[in-house]
């Protein structure tokens, strides 16, 4: 069965793949965990567009966020993990951190300075920009394009 076995691509004798296998599968398809110090964009309701990091965990669906405040204007409150967009930066905090050994977590791994590079960021920064544009700039901007192609 040795060459049967590589041609169907199956495990001999058995219907699926070996544990082993199937863990290391698992461990890379997923990247960014619900974990406290994970930085997430909140995705709808009141603070919908601004960063938060998440600060503890409450159960299967639900989070305790902040900001903290004098960061990114977020107040600490709890939210559904539906309503969260997990970003790949992460700070090294204890579970349930106060809001100041959070705010000097992010300043030591200077999180908020490395998610401003990414282009998610940079991104969302043109979206403001373009959406806080006076009818005279979009002008400025329409005549400037006509004039570059």
């Amino acid at each position: 069965f040795g060459s049967r076995a590589v041609v169907s691509g199956s495990f001999p004798g058995r219907s699926r793949p070996p544990p082993i296998l199937s863990y290391f599968v698992c461990a890379e398809m997923f990247t960014r965990f619900v974990e406290p110090g994970r930085l997430a964009v909140i995705t709808y309701g009141p603070c919908a567009g601004k960063m938060c990091t998440v600060v503890d965990i409450v159960d299967q669906k639900r989070v305790v966020v902040d900001g903290p405040e004098s960061v990114t204007g977020v107040r600490r409150h709890m939210l559904p993990v539906k309503r969260l967009s997990l970003t790949d930066l992460c700070a090294k905090i204890p579970r349930g951190a106060r809001e100041k050994t959070l705010r000097l977590a992010l300043e030591k791994d200077e999180v908020m300075t490395k998610w401003s590079q990414t282009a998610w960021a940079k991104k969302i920064a043109a979206k403001e920009k373009r959406a806080s544009m006076t009818d005279f700039e979009r002008f400025k901007l329409m005549v400037a394009r006509k004039n570059r192609a």
